[in-house]
């Protein structure tokens, strides 16, 4: 039997972070993955899937802005998969890199499907016949989720989809209605409207991406509804159907019906674990189908662990690998890392969101007083020669505007450019601290600059005569 001080079962952003951790701090480690290469969900069907077919929409939009010449149309004759050329490349590109990083770092990477059979013990099957015993002293389990399929939604994988088969699609469709306003929803929904298709999004909630800063999810619905189609909030769903002929029927409670050729149901996803065999090791699952864990991702049995997806939302990648390397690091009784407020969030939607840190109303909350200072990305010399479409910094700042708080970005590169707000959190960098550095010109960094003198010029008169 193989003993290992970690064992991590899935290899996508959450357990790889976790394994990494792990053999950081001199553990034995080993790593389950069920598919035949490393990387999981996020890496062959979800996160560089979509965000391949998202950079074709990002260059066609700006070439129907004539941003590029000559500006390209689509049309119902479109192949989805001549929209993602060279995608094979970039999926076993990224998962040879991923895979050597578990090497170099003495993780033992498993190819096969892991079940508990004991508290501390598990079954590796193998793919080709035979089973692997593993005793581990600790546990984590990334093992990521699923599409969650509402009764009301007859899911068929063919004209009704869900985020997993949407890619099965042949050709791009006129229209397409959207179930729901989280980051999945938001994002294919945006790609699809920058691919020119008219997308009507349906969201049971005041507004898409609640957990953000409302300013985002503003920017998005703006940005969405410019391109031509329709955002509709606090509406919930009573039926859907195929009419059997062209079109998708969906029934909202209102009575109002909307049609398109196509509709995919992004409400929500729930853990792979129905082949974890879980009640042999006691672990508890939460009513939502995730995995109930506390502030270190640790489950209801002590040495067993949980991470990314399958503890549930926000369930971005970046919070996963903050989850994974959290719960490697309390399993093996090292300090914590880095709070979660300084793990940034990134949303691929178009324009791009980010954030790290606080966001204005919760720094109103917990700080009291706080000065906003923003700058628009145009405000920069690298947005106008971009021709950039709106988009803004914002930097929250304590009520003396000398210590920042949080950072909130939408438009083009956001999630590149959250990573200078992060590293000034981090590190503690004053608000003068922007005003103090000289950026690459032009770049849309140069807003940073603007929003700090933003911050500054908002000063209380006596605090600032006082230093």
């Amino acid at each position: 039997m193989k003993r290992v001080e970690l064992l991590v079962i899935g290899s996508g952003p959450a357990g790889l972070q976790a394994a990494l951790e792990g053999a950081r701090a001199g553990a034995r480690v080993a790593i389950v993955e069920r598919e035949r290469r490393v990387g999981g969900e996020c890496l062959h069907r979800g996160t560089i899937p979509s965000k391949s077919l998202r950079e074709t929409a990002v260059q066609l939009s700006r070439a129907r802005r004539g941003l590029i010449i000559p500006p390209v149309y689509l049309d119902e004759a479109t192949e989805v998969a001549s929209l993602v050329g060279g995608l094979e490349k970039v999926v076993s590109g990224h998962s040879t890199v991923l895979r050597d990083e578990l090497m170099h770092a003495g993780v033992e990477a498993i190819h096969g499907r892991a079940r508990f059979v004991s508290p501390h013990r598990l079954a590796i099957a193998h793919v080709r016949g035979g089973e692997t015993l593993i005793e581990a002293a600790k546990i984590v389990v990334a093992v990521g989720s699923r599409p969650r399929m509402p009764p009301q939604v007859p899911i068929d994988h063919e004209n009704i989809l869900d985020s997993d088969s949407i890619f099965s699609m042949t050709y791009l469709p006129r229209s397409l209605t959207v179930l729901g306003g989280g980051v999945i929803a938001s994002e294919w929904a945006s790609t699809f409207s920058a691919l020119g298709v008219h997308v009507t999004m349906i969201d049971r909630n005041e507004r898409p991406m609640s957990f953000l800063d409302p300013e985002l999810s503003t920017a998005f619905i703006q940005a969405f509804e410019a391109t031509g189609s329709q955002y509709l909030h606090e509406r919930s769903i009573e039926r859907v159907w195929w009419d059997g002929a062209s079109e998708v029927v969906t029934k909202l409670a209102d009575g109002t019906e909307v049609r398109s050729r196509k509709l995919l149901c992004a409400f929500g996803r729930r853990a792979n674990v129905d082949q974890l065999e879980l009640a042999a090791a006691g672990v508890e699952l939460h009513a939502t189908g995730h995995l109930a864990t506390d502030a270190y991702g640790r489950t209801n049995v002590p040495h067993i662990y949980c991470a990314g997806d399958a503890a549930g939302p926000p369930a971005l990648a970046s919070t996963g690998q903050h989850q994974g390397r959290q719960a490697a690091r309390h399993a093996l009784g090292l300090a914590p890392s880095a709070p979660f407020e300084q793990v940034p969030m990134g949303i691929f939607t178009i324009p791009e969101l980010a954030s790290v840190g606080l966001d204005e109303a919760t720094a109103r909350a917990k700080h009291g007083d706080v000065i906003v200072g923003r700058a628009e990305i145009l405000d920069s010399a690298r947005g106008r020669i971009r021709r950039a479409e709106g988009g803004f910094i914002k930097l929250v700042a304590d009520g003396r505007g000398r210590r920042l708080l949080g950072a909130q970005i939408a438009g083009p590169l956001a999630t590149e450019l959250i990573a200078t707000a992060q590293l000034a959190l981090v590190h503690e960098m004053p608000i003068d601290g922007w005003v103090d550095q000289v950026f690459c010109f032009p770049t849309m960094a140069e807003a940073f600059i603007l929003a700090a003198r933003d911050v500054i010029y908002q000063r209380p008169a006596l605090s600032a005569a006082a230093e």
